[in-house]
């Protein structure tokens, strides 16, 4: 088994044929209207419409129109159905319409339309008090682990060849910055936490999302006494990384506004769906979808 990056036309076949049948089981909370925005990434930059603008590999665009009070007052799409005509072509389907920073017509241009490497939604959001996620990635378990096998040589010795002399860019995948072990083992960390968050924090909704490259950890739970503010989750960091010694990354779970990956979307790097999983034994070769292989 290896991995291997989509090509365009699989990206565009796999939000057409097979993205539409997983709508339904999105989490209640990912609505159109519900985060405040939604984000794609692209292999390539983008121009927009208004010369002198510097062409775009990432955008953001938010759900709602606000007035100067920050009250909504027009919502950018109108069901789900909207999101996805925007994933799919999001140069024809840009909220922004014909706002000059909107992205520019691709039948105007000499290149292709844009098509997303990546789909993404942000955690800050219209009708939930809060939502919370642990990032952990199998980028940095690798990278620990290679830094523990090459031992007090490390020095000033950078990342690539960190990982090249522990042997793990020869591993499979080949050529990616990890290992299928450190794939395995981050899924492993991420139920982990789902653990503390239920027996710690007595948690009753939580989420264990297999991002492509690791997991996403959801503590969901909307009681408006643990609002979980940049104190709390400061102290949520410091719990989970030194006392359960678990590799996450602290700057997702401390940021409210960050942006994650969309489920069901498609990770392009490795044709994989991002996909909630209920058990540390998950095959993430049944994450690439069957259009794809």
């Amino acid at each position: 088994m290896t991995w291997r990056q989509a090509t365009r036309e699989e990206i565009y076949t796999y939000y057409t044929e097979a993205f539409p049948s997983y709508v339904d089981q999105l989490p209640s909370f990912i609505t159109s209207r519900g985060p405040k925005q939604y984000a794609l990434a692209f292999r390539e930059p983008h121009p927009v419409r208004k010369d002198g603008v510097p062409a775009k590999d990432f955008i953001r665009r938010d759900t709602w129109q606000t007035n100067s009070s920050g009250d909504r007052t027009k919502a950018a799409f109108n069901e789900f159905g909207d999101v996805v005509k925007f994933i799919r072509h999001p140069a024809r389907n840009d909220p922004l319409g014909k706002s000059q920073f909107a992205l520019a017509d691709p039948d105007l241009l000499e290149k292709p339309a844009p098509s997303p490497d990546a789909v993404y939604y942000a955690l800050d959001h219209w009708e939930r008090p809060w939502v919370l996620l642990v990032d952990i990635d199998a980028k940095e378990i690798a990278r620990q682990r290679a830094a523990q096998a090459v031992g007090d040589d490390v020095g000033e010795v950078d990342s690539e060849a960190l990982l090249n002399r522990a042997g793990i860019l020869e591993a499979d995948p080949a050529g990616y910055p990890y290992a299928f072990e450190d794939v395995e083992r981050s899924i492993e960390y991420g139920f982990a936490v789902r653990d503390i968050f239920q027996d710690d924090f007595n948690a009753e909704e939580t989420m264990v999302v297999y991002s492509g490259q690791g997991v996403h950890i959801y503590l969901l739970d909307t009681d408006l006494a643990n609002r979980y503010d940049a104190k709390s989750r400061e102290v949520l960091n410091d719990l989970l990384q030194e006392t359960y010694e678990i590799p996450i990354d602290p700057v997702v779970t401390a940021d409210r506004r960050r942006v994650a990956r969309l489920p069901y979307s498609l990770h392009a790097d490795v044709c994989s769906v991002v996909q909630p999983i209920e058990s540390p034994n998950f095959d993430i070769r049944a994450a690439t979808p069957e259009v794809l292989q």
